[in-house]
């Protein structure tokens, strides 16, 4: 159900490199994407152009960032895709334990971290204050352990020890810490896969499974298309469309209206004809046409994503981080700073800022 763990290797060569040094490229050319916004030197005065808007962070958000802050801006740096699957009790290849999620988040909010989605990733909105970074949270499989559902008395609450559960009660405690992470999921998979849990498989009925997707829709958290089993896409032969908008039509059940922009490629396999995991059409057996249009897709592996302000930055081909063990978060952020390469807002939205000697490197 996750990556290949061949990966490994290669995300632990991309990050002692500080670079993206195994993720592939899209065939696509991105171009053009500094153009509409000014670029400014960070030691000198910035200039304005249009970016769109995007809601303000409160700045009571950098009082837990002095570190940070200290940090010239940098708007060309890279940004940390982190990539979770199981949210349990040890830590393994797929699997993270429950504590180790929340010193996680800890460890990104206390180094000047904050939380934002694939969407405002792609759409280049990430309104920070000056000093602090962005970071991209994504669960891959919608296991129950992501958001499991505990019933007392008749009433349903949340596991405080599920992925969401955990996410809840930091939002609550760090406000500033936005609902933002992203949920990569599989309606019809095995093993209780399905939407986070069905046929009480782990305690999870297969009623709850929409409700559990509409209340992440309407708590701010992105949904976003794994396809609708997990298949290899590479292995998929004609039926690659077809599993992609199952997947879709599946959120859209789910949430009326909901409109998916990223596909998480399952174990990071593409299509052999890799411009169907950005577009396509399925007719299903009645003779309706379901199309897809995917803005971002993830992969595996490959290291910390280039800025969207990079010329280089490809919306369809965005590496991750993946979280193996307690060091990998601590590790990733260490490599970005280490090697000059981590984002750091000049807190104007409007104006994208570089460091005079310093460039997203690569």
């Amino acid at each position: 159900m996750s990556p290949r763990l061949a990966l490994f290797g290669c995300l632990a060569t991309s990050l002692a490199a500080g670079a993206i040094a195994c993720s592939r490229a899209d065939s696509r050319t991105i171009g053009s994407l500094v153009g509409e916004v000014a670029v400014a030197d960070s030691t000198s005065s910035a200039v304005s152009s249009p970016v769109p808007d995007a809601p303000t962070e409160s700045a009571a958000a950098t009082a837990s960032a002095a570190t940070a802050q200290t940090a010239a801006p940098n708007e060309l740096g890279r940004i940390p895709v982190f990539e979770y699957h199981l949210i349990g009790d040890k830590n393994g290849v797929y699997e993270r334990t429950h504590e180790g999620l929340r010193r996680d988040l800890a460890l990104m909010y206390q180094r000047g971290y904050r939380p934002i989605s694939v969407a405002e990733l792609i759409d280049r909105k990430i309104d920070l204050p000056a000093g602090l970074s962005p970071a991209v949270l994504v669960f891959d499989d919608a296991s129950p352990s992501q958001f499991r559902y505990i019933e007392k008395n008749g009433q349903l609450e949340i596991d405080p020890n599920s992925a969401v559960g955990i996410l809840m009660a930091f939002n609550k405690a760090h406000p500033e810490w936005r609902n933002r992470a992203v949920f990569c999921m599989l309606p019809a998979a095995q093993a209780g896969r399905a939407f986070f849990g069905d046929k009480g498989i782990e305690g999870q009925k297969t009623e709850w499974r929409y409700r559990k997707v509409q209340f992440l829709a309407e708590q701010g958290f992105e949904l976003c298309n794994h396809t609708l089993y997990h298949a290899r896409l590479d292995r998929a032969g004609a039926k690659v469309e077809e599993y992609i908008a199952r997947g879709q039509m599946a959120i859209d059940s789910a949430v009326p209206g909901y409109t998916v922009r990223t596909l998480a490629l399952p174990l990071g396999m593409w299509p052999q004809n890799r411009e169907l995991a950005h577009r396509g059409t399925w007719r299903d057996a009645k003779g309706r046409v379901v199309g897809y249009s995917n803005d971002a897709i993830l992969e595996v592996a490959g290291g910390p994503s280039r800025s969207p302000f990079d010329p280089q930055f490809n919306p369809l081909s965005i590496p991750r981080v993946q979280v193996i063990g307690d060091s990998a978060v601590a590790r990733a952020l260490t490599m970005l700073e280490k090697h000059g390469q981590r984002y750091v807002s000049d807190g104007d939205p409007k104006t994208v800022a570089k460091p005079r000697t310093t460039a997203a490197r690569d």
